[in-house]
C-alpha cells in the first residue's frame, strides 16, 4: 500500500538585512545548503539579496516563517527576519500592482516593499512618507508599491525609511526582481 505524500507548496523566503554594506554576509550556496539540510526541496536562490524559492509541505505560513528564521539564526548567527510568500500570493502581488506600475523604467524606479505580518499595508502607509512630485506609494495585499522619479531620486523619501521602526518589518525588492522571482516560481 502506498502512502500519499503530503501536498507541497512553492514558497519564496525574502531575507532582510543580508549582504548589505558588508553586514550579515551569506553566500547563496551556503543559504541553499542550509535550506536543503532542513529538508526543503527544489531550493533555488536568486541574486545576493537573499531570495530563496523552495518547496515544502503545506503548513501555516507563520509556523514556517518561525522555523526558517530560527534555522537561519542558528546557521548564520544573526537575527533573521523574513517575508514569506506562496506562489499564489506573489502572483497576487504582481497582478495587483497599480495600473502602469513598472511600465516606464527609464523615468521611474519601481520597488515592492514586502511586509512581514502582522504589519499591514494600511498601517505601513501611515508610516511611509512620500515627497510630492517625486514619490508615489500604493497599498497592496501584504505589500506597498513605491515609485520615484529617477531624475529626482536623491530627493526621494524612500531612503529615510531605513531609519524608521516600521522598516524592521519589511524588505524591499525592485520590480524587476519581483517579477523575475514570480517567473522562477512558476
Amino acid at each position: 500500500m502506498t502512502v500519499p505524500s503530503a501536498s507541497t507548496e512553492t514558497w519564496l523566503a525574502l531575507m532582510r538585512g543580508i549582504n548589505v554594506g558588508g553586514k550579515n554576509v551569506i553566500r547563496m550556496a551556503d543559504l541553499r545548503s542550509c535550506f536543503e539540510a532542513e529538508g526543503f526541496r527544489d531550493v533555488v536562490t536568486y541574486i545576493q539579496s537573499g531570495n530563496v524559492i523552495f518547496r515544502a509541505p503545506e503548513t501555516a505560513p507563520r509556523a514556517l516563517t518561525t522555523r526558517i528564521e530560527e534555522m537561519l539564526a542558528s546557521a548564520f548567527g544573526y537575527q533573521a527576519r523574513i517575508a514569506l510568500r506562496s506562489r499564489e500570493q506573489l502572483e497576487a502581488v504582481v497582478a495587483g500592482a497599480p495600473a502602469g506600475f513598472g511600465s516606464q523604467p527609464d523615468r521611474y524606479r519601481y520597488d515592492t516593499l514586502f511586509l512581514r505580518p502582522p504589519l499591514t499595508a494600511s498601517a505601513a502607509m501611515e508610516e511611509v512618507l512620500v515627497r510630492p512630485g517625486v514619490d508615489e506609494a500604493w497599498a497592496g495585499e501584504g505589500v506597498l508599491y513605491f515609485s520615484r522619479l529617477i531624475s529626482q531620486a536623491s530627493r526621494s523619501y524612500l531612503s529615510r525609511l531605513v531609519s524608521m521602526p516600521v522598516y524592521q518589518d519589511m524588505t524591499i525588492r525592485n520590480w524587476n526582481t519581483t517579477t523575475r522571482l514570480l517567473r522562477l516560481m512558476s
